[in-house]
Formats: structure tokens, sequence, C-alpha cells
């Protein structure tokens, strides 16, 4: 499944919002790992490192502002 292709800036922050949103819709982190990794055809390892450059970074969605009702 993993092609090691190497990721621009962009293609990791679009995994990265592609990523949050299925943990946000199926609320099982196993399943939306599996969901990501098929969908950008990348390996697991791939998500986890591009996960941890999200977090660190606050990508979007972590950086936008939170709507209060």
């Amino acid at each position: 499944m993993s092609t090691g292709k190497r990721l621009s800036t962009e293609e990791k922050k679009e995994i990265f919002s592609h990523l949050v949103a299925t943990q946000d819709e199926v609320h099982n982190v196993r399943k939306s790992y599996e969901l990501v990794t098929d969908h950008f055809d990348i390996s697991e390892e791939q998500l986890k490192a591009v996960q941890e450059e999200g977090l660190e970074h606050e990508w979007p969605p972590l950086s936008e502002p939170v709507a209060v009702a």
C-alpha cells in the first residue's frame, strides 16, 4: 500500500485536515487511520509523522477559531 512518496507541506496539511475530520466523524482512531491511509495511499508511519507535525505546528483545523453558540 505504501508508496513511500515524498509529501509536500500542502499535501501534509490536506492529509492532517482530513484525518481530524475523519476522527471527528468516526470516533475511532484505528478506523480513521485506515480510511485516511487508504484515501491518500500512504503508510501508517507517514500518517503518524504528518499527525505529529500537524499537532506541533497547529495546522488547520487546530489553528481555526472555535465558534461559540
